[in-house]
């Protein structure tokens, strides 16, 4: 496979780490990484956290520098939007007019901002309304969240929160449009939720429980309308979820289905084309299904898996998905896969700042998380899986590597 020609579509993390591990692999062959960004492919979790902050610069989050690039010989097209891919032919379509041969073909294309589904939410659209995906939308969104702005969140998810807290610690004045009640309680739970919830009450965070109808322009300013009222914003976040980009995999032929429907070595329906990173509706061996991940550990595993396939190498889909998140003084890390309705356990005082979570389906821990304790995700990884009574596990008495 030397000579086979690899193409990258989307220059994202995932993409970058394709590239990275073929060559690290020893791939000699051409590859070619195209991406509609004209930046270097970069890390997106500081987006909503440090830069954000003005803590961190692209420079510190950019995955390899334009030198990398040119000694490791991968041909970069970057800032071209790729309109079509000819699958009979083996060629992507750019929107520049060109045209690129591949042998194989990895899908990299992330997501975009849910605008609010077939019918985009009334004033997404004006001045002053901002969705976060990517560099260019932080660098617009963190011109506008100075000391006293008003800044409207619409959705309370991890993108909403990292930001009202971001936000927040800018001097900003934050107001919260959560669907539900209690923010993530229907993915983590009520404990975690609230606790989460009043997280950012404390540090005064406005957090309104409301379906948010419109956006309007009113008197030189930002009305977010709903039915829990409306206050004057100077600047407004969408936050409600991602959409993945399936629209190139659909004029591909693939097989289709809230993402792009690959088995555990990342292949699509198509024998010569791949799919990873957030949209990649993937066979997980470990869970037993299909499950689409967006987080950064995922992007960088399965751009790995992705070259190991490419060259033939007998690896699958196997991992725990993990994510991690730092609001105001919150850090922390999760590990597995719990549904809604999984019993919570928690392990130490919430009230403190520092406990542990753990998730339980039938007496089996199906994901865990550390909040503000470090240096223990490989002891909770080690439980998933097991069945393991919640007094044992809420123990503190009892090591992590006993249970």
């Amino acid at each position: 496979m030397a000579g086979e020609s690899i193409v990258v579509l989307g220059a994202g993390l995932a993409g970058a780490t394709t590239v990275a591990e073929l060559r690290e692999r020893g791939f000699t062959g051409t590859i070619t990484l195209i991406g509609e960004e004209p930046d270097l492919p970069y890390e997106r979790p500081p987006l909503s956290k440090g830069y954000l902050q003005g803590g961190e610069e692209p420079a510190g989050f950019t995955v390899h520098d334009a030198k990398w690039y040119q000694e490791h010989e991968v041909m970069l097209r970057l800032g071209v939007a790729a309109i079509s891919i000819e699958s009979a032919r083996r060629q992507v379509l750019l929107a520049d007019g060109s045209a690129v041969d591949y042998g194989q073909l990895v899908l990299a294309t992330g997501s975009r901002a849910n605008l609010g589904g077939g019918n985009p939410l009334a004033g997404y659209d004006l001045p002053g309304v901002h969705t976060l995906r990517n560099l260019s939308d932080a660098k617009a969104l963190k011109a506008e969240i100075t000391d006293g702005a008003r800044l409207s969140i619409v959705g309370s998810g991890w993108i909403g929160m990292e930001v009202a807290a971001s936000a927040r610690q800018s001097g900003a004045r934050v107001t919260v449009y959560s669907s539900s009640e209690v923010p993530l309680a229907a993915v983590f739970g009520q404990r975690f939720g609230r606790h989460l919830l009043e997280l950012h009450q404390r540090h005064g965070v406005d957090v309104r429980t409301a379906k948010v109808q419109g956006i309007e322009q009113v008197d030189g300013h930002l009305q977010v309308l709903s039915q829990a009222g409306s206050s004057p914003a100077d600047v407004v976040l969408l936050a409600m979820g991602a959409v993945p980009n399936v629209q190139l995999a659909e004029t591909a032929g693939l097989e289709v289905d809230e993402g792009v429907l690959v088995d555990a070595a990342l292949r699509t329906s198509d024998p010569h084309i791949l799919a990873i990173g957030d949209i990649a509706q993937a066979m997980n061996t470990r869970l037993g299904q299909r499950v689409r991940v967006e987080h950064w550990d995922n992007a960088i595993r399965q751009g790995k898996l992705a070259a190991a396939t490419l060259l033939g190498d007998s690896e699958s889909y196997d991992w725990w998905p993990y994510f991690f998140t730092d609001q105001f003084d919150l850090g922390m890390e999760y590990v597995g896969h719990n549904d809604p309705g999984d019993e919570t356990v928690i392990r130490g005082d919430m009230d403190s700042g520092e406990f542990l979570i753990f998730w339980r389906n039938s007496q089996v821990v199906t994901a865990a998380a550390n909040v503000n304790i470090w240096d223990v995700n490989d002891e909770l990884r080690a439980v998933l899986g097991r069945e393991v009574s919640a007094e044992r596990l809420a123990d503190p008495k009892i090591e992590l590597a006993d249970l």
